[in-house]
């Protein structure tokens, strides 16, 4: 086996992935106070065609060199909105029909592994703040709660590790495993 060089990953430009048709995901980034976890969720957003990032409250918005450091361009590619609350982008989020589901260890809250993704259904992933999670407030709000399951010591995953995990088994779900030949 031989490591691939980056000219040979085939992957899209700019223009190229804004053209691309996108999963039907919105990440929404509930006062998120680490710019490399903000960046981070821009790297993962890039790598699977997500529609949209809202950055809401304390989490911070591009231009910024820490979360480019993280991101690595993500932040030209796709696209972001800054709202000042979470709920503020939620109302929206809801009003324009999407689903959206927390991330947090809630009461009723679905163990990732056992949710049931629709495909005319554009889902809108909430992702918490470091210490305090995704507010009590923005999951009450929530059509859904969504819990990766843990095993060991610790209650949490770090933010941009959920993000990678929670992303990754929805875009599979709504868009099976597919490989160039």
């Amino acid at each position: 086996m031989r490591k691939l060089a980056n000219a040979e990953l085939d992957r899209l430009d700019i223009p190229g992935f804004k053209k691309t048709k996108k999963t039907p995901l919105i990440l929404v980034l509930d006062n998120i106070r680490s710019l490399n976890n903000i960046g981070s969720v821009f790297r993962t957003a890039d790598a699977f065609l997500i529609q949209k990032i809202y950055l809401c409250g304390i989490t911070a918005k591009p231009p910024n060199k820490d979360i480019h450091k993280t991101a690595l361009g993500a932040t030209e590619s796709v696209d972001w909105e800054y709202i000042e609350t979470t709920m503020e982008a939620l109302g929206k989020l809801q009003q324009q029909g999407f689903q959206v589901i927390s991330v947090e260890q809630a009461e009723k809250a679905i163990q990732l592994q056992h949710v049931k993704v629709q495909p005319d259904t554009t889902y809108a992933l909430v992702f918490g703040n470091e210490v305090k999670g995704v507010s009590q407030e923005v999951v009450s709000a929530s059509d859904g709660v969504v819990e990766i399951p843990q095993f060991g010591t610790k209650h949490s995953l770090n933010i941009s590790v959920s993000a990678g995990i929670v992303v990754w088994d929805f875009w599979t779900k709504l868009n099976g495993i597919k490989r160039k030949p």
